[in-house]
Order: C-alpha cells, then sequence, then structure tokens
C-alpha cells in the first residue's frame, strides 16, 4: 500500500495549489494525513460515513469523499474550504490519490513478477496474464545483465540503474540479493554484439563516475519472448560466476565468451582431481616454479610463438626454451606442441576451479 507521507506531500502540494485544507483517514478512522492543526472529526462521524451507500457527503460545511481502491473502500478524504469549487477540488484528490495508489502496487507488482519469473516460479499462462494486467509486452527482444556490486551499497547502485534505464522505454530494475541486481534491457530487434557491450560498458563507467563503485557486469544471451527471460538469466549469473573463477580480471563478462571454461565449471570435482592427477603424476600443481608458470602462460598467450614471448619476457630464446624443457621433465608435456600446451592449459584452469571450490567451501 501507498506510504502515509506520500499521501501527505500530495495532500500539502494540492492545497498550495488550490487554498483547499485536506484530511485523510483510514477505514479504521485513524488520520493518516493532513494539512490542518487539531482539526479532526470524530470516529463516529467517519464511521457513519464509511458505512454509507453515499460516495460523497458534505458533514460540518466540509465534504467527505470515498478513495476506493480495486473496488473496497481504501481511504476517506475531508475537503475543507470557500467557494464552490472546494467539492471538485476534493474529487481531483481523490483521482490523484487513486491513481498513486495503482501506481505504487504496479510499481511492486512488477517487481515480484519479474523475480518470480527470473526464478522459474510462474506457469506459463500467468506469465502472460500478470504481463497483461501490468502492460508488459510479451515478445520483445530482451536482454538480461547481472551487476555484481561486490559491497554494501546496493541501494545507491539500484537508484543508480534506475535513473539510467527507466520502465517507461522496457527496461526493468530487479533487486536479487545484497550483492546482485538485474537489468531487463529491451532491445533494438537489429541490436548486435557491439550494442549489447556497449550498455555494459556504460553502465561500469557511469558506476565509476558517479558513485565511486567498481562493479562487475554479465549478461546471458538475447531473448526475443517474455517467458526465456529466466533462461537469459541463468546463462548471465554462469557468466558472473564461471568470470569470477577464470577471468576475474574482466569487468564484462558475457555467456557467449566462456569458452572451455564453462565447460570446466560444469564437471564433476572428482571428475576433475583425477584429470589433475593423470596430468601431474606424482608432482603437486604447487610444486611448480611460479617463474616457470609466469613464462609458460605468456607463452600459451602469444600462441607457442618463441620469439615474440622471449620478448616481452626480456629472456634470451634459450632462456624460454630451457624452462619449456624443464617443465617437460616434471609432468611430461611438451609445450612446444600443440596438444601437449591445450592439455597444460585445460589443467591450469581446473586447478583454478578445484581452488575456487575449495575455497568456498
Amino acid at each position: 500500500m501507498i506510504s502515509n507521507q506520500v499521501i501527505q506531500t500530495n495532500i500539502e502540494e494540492l492545497k498550495g495549489i488550490t487554498k483547499v485544507d485536506f484530511l485523510v483517514y483510514d477505514i479504521d478512522c485513524n488520520c493518516i494525513a493532513s494539512t490542518m492543526q487539531d482539526a479532526l472529526f470524530e470516529d463516529s462521524i467517519i464511521d457513519t460515513f464509511i458505512e454509507s451507500h453515499a460516495d460523497s457527503q458534505i458533514v460540518s460545511g466540509c465534504h467527505f469523499l470515498k478513495i476506493i481502491d480495486e473496488g473496497e473502500l481504501a481511504y476517506v478524504l475531508i475537503a475543507k474550504g470557500f467557494g464552490e469549487d472546494v467539492y471538485m477540488v476534493g474529487k481531483i484528490a481523490v483521482c490523484q490519490i487513486q491513481n498513486l495508489i495503482i501506481a505504487y502496487k504496479e510499481r511492486f507488482d512488477r517487481s515480484s513478477f519479474f523475480q518470480n519469473l527470473l526464478l522459474d516460479n510462474l506457469l506459463l499462462v500467468d506469465i502472460h496474464n500478470r504481463a497483461t494486467k501490468l502492460h508488459i509486452e510479451t515478445e520483445k527482444k530482451r536482454l538480461v545483465y547481472l551487476i555484481e556490486t561486490r559491497n554494501d551499497k546496493e541501494n545507491i547502485a539500484e537508484e543508480l540503474l534506475k535513473s539510467m534505464f527507466v520502465p517507461q522505454s522496457g527496461d526493468y530494475i530487479v533487486s536479487i540479493d545484497e550483492h546482485s541486481i538485474v537489468l531487463i534491457k529491451e532491445l533494438s530487434n537489429g541490436a548486435g554484439k557491439e550494442e549489447m557491450e556497449g550498455i555494459a560498458n556504460t553502465i561500469v563507467d557511469m558506476f565509476n563516475m558517479e558513485a565511486m563503485l567498481s562493479v562487475r557486469v554479465a549478461y546471458g544471451i538475447p531473448v526475443n519472448e517474455l517467458k526465456d527471460v529466466s533462461k537469459s538469466y541463468k546463462e548471465a549469473k554462469m557468466a558472473l560466476e564461471v568470470g569470477n573463477i577464470f577471468y576475474n580480471y574482466k569487468r564484462i563478462i558475457s555467456y557467449d565468451m566462456l569458452g572451455i571454461g564453462r565447460l570446466i565449471y560444469q564437471l564433476p570435482q572428482n571428475l576433475c582431481r583425477i584429470f589433475i592427477k593423470e596430468i601431474y603424476g606424482d608432482t603437486s600443481p604447487d610444486e611448480i616454479d611460479e617463474e616457470i608458470l609466469t613464462t609458460i602462460n605468456k607463452f600459451l598467450e602469444n600462441n607457442l610463438n618463441v620469439s615474440e614471448t622471449s620478448r616481452q619476457l626480456y629472456i634470451h630464446r634459450n632462456t624460454l626454451v630451457y624452462r619449456i624443457e624443464k617443465l617437460q621433465k616434471a609432468i611430461g608435456l611438451d609445450m612446444r606442441v600443440f596438444d601437449d600446451a591445450l592439455t597444460f592449459k585445460i589443467a591450469l584452469m581446473v586447478i583454478e576451479y578445484l581452488r575456487y571450490l575449495e575455497k568456498n567451501e
């Protein structure tokens, strides 16, 4: 239900324009908002009007009007002033408060609807019926962005997002937990990868400049129907989790760029341990020299190019070859051979995944 403070602000603004005073009572005869100090009516008078079938009546020179919400009495509004227009001003106040009630209910109903939609808590028929009631189009191209704040400033983050993306443009903000906010973004039919990544970049830049917040943004694959929004959300969620494991240095991560990290993320933990045992044998991954690991990672980044890797590391070509051969002696994989290099790269990612699981356990 709409807050008393909102109603108070509303009638104060109306009084400033019309010079008419207002009192608003709830159905329990409590005065919840007033522009007149110490001007109250007895409960019996309010009760009598509530029980009557009249939508309005005059009592002690004041106009009593009922505020209806979905066929039920929500409030009683009393307008007091001079002149023939007091009743019409009272009717305007009633209409305005009724519209505010609808707007606030729709806002919170939409939030609840999208939360349940993202979490797959709605039947297909319910999605269509509730979307129609909330004036949400069911067939639009949409993409889910998941914003991770990594701090306790979720309220600031949510307000900033709401200032950037508004429902009038088909965009909706949903708070999932204390560290994550979801943006359901409506896209044009011709939107491509550049536009989708551009939106993510805009979010990261705005948070950094306007609120000095460092955020990570993940997004899924666009969908064309409202019922599939949960699929895009799951993809964005996986992108964020996989990105935290394998691509922690990236501020923006999309589902379609996860590569082999997505496959490793879905492997059983015991299978990962068996694979590492097969690759390293009796050697522990922690026994591999950090200098050698740094060298091999750079070698892999440069597509097994010895000359370019030597140049970037400021080492002699023979030094690089020596380190490659040293690793080969330790685990039996020659990084100059593509299949061995690929196997070792996967092993490094599996180790990162296992360490991530251990940390979370």
